[in-house]
């Protein structure tokens, strides 16, 4: 039998050698570095100034279940399971839908200590309480979008001619931030009913981390400090009737307590990272807060009856309504277009 040339045995075993590499099974270790949080979704994530005067500070998102009662139209929502958690709230969503609201146990006029969240200490985190979820949302090839979600138990409200007017059980806002192979492409801001959109160069950083500023009491979220008119969603004019306030009051780091998820946006479903963390919360359809409160209610007051000027209003829907797989890094919406502003503005 004639012997094999050496060029050739070389070639065999490298062969071999690859389809071994190619067929193997991945190990564990590899498995769970594959599962684990990228870690420039972390290392970029958004630090957030809450204002010297704000009346509420992020709050535990669990914490909002053991203060309030599922209702649809101010009745108890019958067979809910006792007690709600994280675990079961999407057990709702057979229950009412979209039309349940998660109410108040207390009289909210009382400003009952629990709508008043966990102020961040030293290191910015909210000790004890989870209250900021960060969704994942990998694309493929390269491109992923990470939505960093942040709760308040309350939204006291802007004042308008000494009132206050649109507050709120619940609040949820969120940066999402764009990257492209782990590099930050462009931010977006959660702002009232819409927000804006700015490239990742242009905006304030803490080293390489972006800053957003909570708005006095209504936490709407922006890239620069100051004064901001949302008469215009969106569009923030320098003066008008409508004014948000920004200052570098408390500082908080959203993802030093947190809950940390990956997004499949094709069958709209959560996974934990951590494997452990609930992911049931995160399918609720329904309201954070209580429902609009009627004129017949006398908690309930209007500017010269204007319904735009109700001082209590109905609490938010949670982060599955926030477009999770959005094709822009702005929020869709009809008739808008989505511009990315290269340079600061208000």
């Amino acid at each position: 039998m004639p012997s094999l040339s050496t060029p050739l045995v070389a070639i065999l075993v490298w062969t071999l050698t690859s389809s071994q590499i190619v067929l193997a099974m991945p190990t564990h270790s590899e498995r769970r570095q594959s599962e684990a949080v990228p870690p420039y979704v972390l290392s970029y994530a958004p630090k957030v100034w809450i204002h010297s005067q704000d009346l509420a500070f992020p709050s535990d998102i669990g914490a909002q279940l053991v203060h309030t009662k599922p209702e649809v139209n101010f009745n108890v929502v019958d067979g809910a399971p006792n007690p709600l958690t994280l675990d079961n709230l999407a057990s709702l969503n057979g229950l009412g839908g979209s039309n349940v609201y998660l109410t108040s146990i207390d009289d909210v006029t009382k400003n009952p200590a629990w709508l008043k969240g966990v102020k961040p200490d030293g290191n910015g985190k909210t000790d004890g309480a989870t209250s900021a979820a960060v969704i994942v949302n990998d694309h493929g090839s390269g491109n992923v979008d990470a939505y960093y979600m942040y709760f308040y138990a309350n939204n006291p409200g802007p004042t308008i001619l000494g009132q206050q007017v649109g507050k709120h059980v619940g609040d949820w806002e969120h940066n999402m931030i764009r990257f492209k192979q782990g590099i930050p492409q462009a931010i977006w801001y959660s702002q009232h009913s819409y927000g804006q959109a700015f490239t990742y160069a242009a905006v304030e950083k803490q080293g390489q981390r972006p800053v957003a500023y909570s708005a006095k009491n209504t936490h709407a979220n922006y890239a620069i400090t100051g004064t901001h008119d949302y008469t215009i969603p969106g569009v923030n004019l320098p003066v008008g009737p409508l004014k948000d306030y920004c200052d570098q009051g408390t500082l908080w780091d959203p993802v030093a307590s947190a809950f940390f998820y990956s997004y499949n946006a094709a069958s709209n479903t959560f996974k934990a990272y951590d494997g452990t963390s609930p992911t049931s919360w995160l399918d609720y359809v329904g309201k954070w807060g209580d429902q609009e409160y009627p004129d017949s209610d006398p908690r309930q007051k209007k500017i010269f009856g204007i319904d735009a000027t109700a001082k209590y209003t109905s609490g938010p829907t949670g982060p599955q309504d926030k477009s999770l797989n959005r094709p822009e890094v702005c929020l869709p919406k009809e008739n808008r277009l989505c511009f990315v502003s290269p340079f600061l503005r208000p």
